[in-house]
């Protein structure tokens, strides 16, 4: 009997339901696991995500896409395949996908993280005996401190910066790591501003229903005074534009899991690197397999060959599976939108 789920050139493929999961070629049928852009990508017929995905997806694809939606443990049957969407704790309305086809049942983790960070659902293991997943982080270096720990660290470099008369302007991806930064802050040191890419991110998830702070953006407007004081939250990739220099004088800090690997802050040319990552760490990853029980484990990202051989050395049957996704290379190279 062929696999439930194909590894094709166009994306994962289930030729029984026929529908692909995350492609990364125009397709007539895409179950998005979540918004980043190297999972939910432009051209497809038709869309299914979660509920909680459904404006930024439109603001990111365009507002004419035709997506339907679900919400979690919601299951539907296409083509006699059930299928239903699980809490990946990756982003705010990212899932796992769950398919279940004569008592075979696959899971497509997309990208997640274990820890709880209070905005997005937390990660829920599901059984299954064919697991994909991704390994951004499948090194046993990569180990997170507890949220609120870095959380103090901004706080601390924020307030040192004040002293100093600088602004803190920190590089955060703006789907994700931009909302995780404003929920863990202690927000009455000052003000905060947003570069116009998270602005208008955040935005989408208010309209769609998520539970944000309001903050401004920040233009030519913004009083300096303000400024100087302030935390600024714009992606990576603005750390290095005009756009930044305009706010002198500030200080720079980027917020991402390879702020671990020593040197990276200072080829980013960051002050200061936080360690934050909305994908699991080497630990997380080897809770998240155990806790399936999958007998069958595919690795699609990351250090996929070092992930799977450790697997294998574990006794589970683990293979490498090539892929388009990104991780969190994706993030840190994200292209800045305007602040106008």
């Amino acid at each position: 009997m062929p696999q439930l789920i194909e590894f094709t050139s166009d994306g994962l493929y289930c030729p029984q339901g026929d529908f692909f999961i995350d492609p990364w070629k125009p397709v007539k049928n895409a179950i998005i696991t979540h918004a980043h852009a190297d999972h939910a990508r432009w051209g497809h017929q038709h869309y299914l995500a979660h509920g909680d995905s459904a404006t930024i997806l439109k603001y990111r694809l365009g507002t004419d896409i035709k997506l339907e939606t679900l919400t979690y443990h919601q299951s539907i049957q296409i083509n006699g395949v059930k299928l239903s969407l699980h809490p990946a704790g990756h982003i705010y309305g990212s899932a796992q996908v769950r398919l279940e086809y004569k008592g075979e049942i696959w899971v497509v983790s997309g990208d997640y993280k274990l820890e709880n960070d209070g905005f997005s659902p937390a990660f829920e293991a599901v059984k299954c005996h064919n697991f994909i997943t991704e390994s951004t982080f499948g090194l046993p270096i990569y180990r997170w401190k507890p949220q609120q720990e870095v959380a103090d660290e901004i706080n601390q470099w924020w307030q040192a910066n004040q002293l100093d008369g600088k602004s803190s302007v920190i590089g955060a991806y703006s789907l994700g790591k931009a909302q995780r930064i404003l929920q863990s802050v202690d927000q009455s040191i000052g003000p905060i501003l947003l570069h116009g890419a998270v602005f208008n991110t955040n935005e989408a998830l208010i309209k769609g229903g998520a539970k944000l702070s309001h903050h401004p953006k920040l233009n030519a407007n913004t009083n300096k005074e303000t400024i100087s004081k302030a935390l600024v939250i714009a992606p990576p990739s603005a750390l290095n534009s005009s756009w930044v220099r305009k706010l002198k004088p500030f200080s720079t800090g980027i917020a991402s899991g390879w702020m671990l690997i020593r040197g990276m802050k200072r080829r980013r040319a960051a002050d200061r690197g936080f360690v934050v990552s909305d994908h699991a760490d080497w630990l997380d990853l080897n809770q998240a397999v155990e806790a399936t029980g999958a007998e069958n484990v595919y690795v699609t990202h990351g250090y996929t060959s070092t992930f799977a051989r450790w697997l294998r050395e574990k006794g589970i049957n683990a293979h490498e599976v090539e892929t388009l996704y990104e991780g969190e290379m994706a993030e840190m190279n994200e292209r800045e939108n305007s602040i106008e």
